[in-house]
């Protein structure tokens, strides 16, 4: 293993790829992005560690190859280390690559919608010491995104935490878990929304699980420890790196940037102005809210994981440029792509516009969700913007690539 140390695949993790790499420099712990082509070449052996964020799994795996996916299994099975968090954790099950012997829930069975806050109930291992010293107790507090869930029948499978109780201001699909819970409880609103809503169904339910391949330690985490502003994550992210890579986080050095190439400002405003419309049309038509400085809330019958990628992307590329803490090198590349992003950028954001102006409508008439409803046209819509699954496709598939193509280069250099 060479001194890179730390392997951090970016490719499909959008969001919570950004999400893990500001975290991760919160935490002033070393890392290199990499990408799919890069593994493909066989990069991970220089490295003791690959990180592999969020994000749709079934992507990951098409960006990977079988080239990719057996490079990722010789690497671990050679001694390499492999930490993986919510669609990072799915890659490695057996629905995935196959680094550890468990599977993920069919959807039917899990509760598919709930994010915020839970209890942990955490078993003694070196990732949680230092929660142990800050006198923190075995049922600690973390977050969870939208998870999948585990089935584990393997007893060679450490189960390192299990969820505990759902804490009152999370949320359950768009229904407050608090609220709920003083109010009548979930059977009804199970049978109205036709999926599992309960977060009690949770309770004692795999969350962080290690096993090994080969000669390599995998780790695979339903819970976010990336969550912004989460103190408690911060200090696992720190035993885990500790752990796996036997790297302590360390003073990062000031970047001294000089500028030789200036990005037209018109750009930036542009689109930063677009994303801004988007988000505030939503949120005076009761379609959304922050939980965080990266997360919407939306309500059940729109898409909104989508919308907040974007906006936190576009967000973060503007904050960059201005700030100039990049490489001048890729100047003129970088023009030119922001104005590929703008040309697609003003069509989407117009007919997203649209659509949940008409979604909203569709609220009072009935019951949608992201995937069904009645109105042609929405339909229609939904189709052209996002594709047919819910997995992102469509033009926002090919924005966010776009913007994800600038966003890496500029986290890169």
């Amino acid at each position: 293993m060479g001194n890179k140390t730390i392997a951090f695949l970016w490719d499909e993790s959008f969001l919570w790829g950004l999400m893990s790499y500001k975290a991760l420099k919160a935490c002033n712990l070393s890392f290199e992005l990499i990408r799919s082509d890069d593994i493909k070449k066989g990069e991970l052996k220089n490295y003791r560690m690959l990180f592999v964020p969020g994000g749709w799994a079934s992507n990951k795996m098409k960006t990977l190859g079988e080239k990719g996916i057996g490079e990722i299994k010789n690497f671990v099975n050679s001694g390499g280390n492999y930490l993986g968090f919510c669609g990072g954790a799915g890659l490695a099950t057996l629905d995935g690559i196959g680094l550890l012997n468990i599977n993920r829930m069919p959807t039917k069975q899990r509760v598919p919608s709930f994010s915020g806050r839970i209890h942990l109930n955490i078993n003694e291992h070196p990732i949680w010491n230092s929660l142990l010293h800050h006198s923190i107790t075995p049922s600690a507090i973390f977050h969870a995104w939208w998870p999948s869930q585990f089935l584990v029948n393997d007893t060679t499978i450490k189960i390192l935490a299990t969820y505990g109780d759902a804490l009152s201001d999370s949320f359950s699909s768009d229904l407050n878990v608090g609220d709920v819970e003083a109010n009548g409880g979930w059977s009804e609103l199970e049978d109205i929304y036709k999926i599992n809503l309960n977060p009690r169904r949770l309770n004692n339910a795999p969350s962080v699980v290690e096993g090994s391949f080969g000669k390599g330690k995998v780790i695979l985490s339903l819970i976010h420890f990336d969550t912004p502003g989460d103190t408690n994550g911060a200090r696992v992210l720190k035993n885990l790196w500790e752990y796996l890579s036997g790297q302590k986080s360390e003073e990062t050095q000031k970047l001294n940037s000089s500028l030789h190439y200036s990005i037209a400002p018109s750009i930036l405003v542009d689109l930063e102005s677009a994303v801004d419309d988007l988000i505030s049309l939503g949120t005076r038509n009761f379609l959304w809210f922050w939980r965080n400085p990266m997360l919407l809330q939306w309500r059940r019958g729109v898409r909104g994981l989508e919308y907040c990628t974007l906006y936190a992307m576009i967000k973060e590329i503007a904050e960059i440029i201005k700030k100039g803490q990049w490489s001048m090198v890729n100047g003129q590349k970088i023009e030119d792509n922001l104005k590929k992003i703008k040309e697609l950028l003003m069509p989407f954001i117009e007919n997203a516009k649209r659509l949940l102006i008409l979604e909203r409508y569709a609220m009072q008439n009935g019951h949608i969700t992201y995937e069904k409803c009645d109105d042609p046209e929405i339909q229609k819509m939904r189709t052209e913007l996002f594709g047919s699954s819910k997995s992102h496709g469509g033009l926002f598939k090919k924005l966010i690539d776009e913007v994800d193509k600038i966003l890496y280069i500029l986290l890169k250099t």
